[in-house]
């Protein structure tokens, strides 16, 4: 349901949207393609957000720093620490449109585009 609304907010915005249902799929289309922002929920299946983190700092660094994390859960211990460590920008679930945004079109103003134009 999160997913499906990122891609309805996020192409009114004007973005081309792709979506992975967990890291590694995650990691098979960063192969492919370069993405300009990353929206990466920290709990995924088989690979979870924090180690897509990772291999990305180590494989994409440049990547690395278009990331913004969500999370359903309490920002508290591990993930308060990873959060912290990382810098990224981050939204909490529940999130609505606007916040959505907001986040969104921070990002893109403080990171600018990562891809190169064509």
């Amino acid at each position: 349901m999160i997913s499906a609304l990122c891609q309805r907010v996020l192409t009114a915005m004007g973005a081309r949207v792709d979506t992975a249902a967990n890291g590694r799929l995650a990691q098979k289309a960063l192969a492919k393609q370069c993405y300009d922002l990353l929206l990466v929920d920290i709990r995924m299946p088989d690979m979870d957000g924090k180690e897509l983190y990772t291999w990305l700092k180590e494989k994409h660094p440049e990547m690395a720093d278009h990331v913004i994390f969500a999370t359903g859960e309490l920002i508290t211990g591990d993930i308060e620490a990873f959060l912290r460590q990382t810098g990224r920008p981050f939204l909490t679930k529940p999130f609505g449109r606007g916040e959505l945004e907001a986040t969104v079109r921070q990002a893109l103003l403080t990171e600018g585009d990562k891809c190169p134009k064509k």
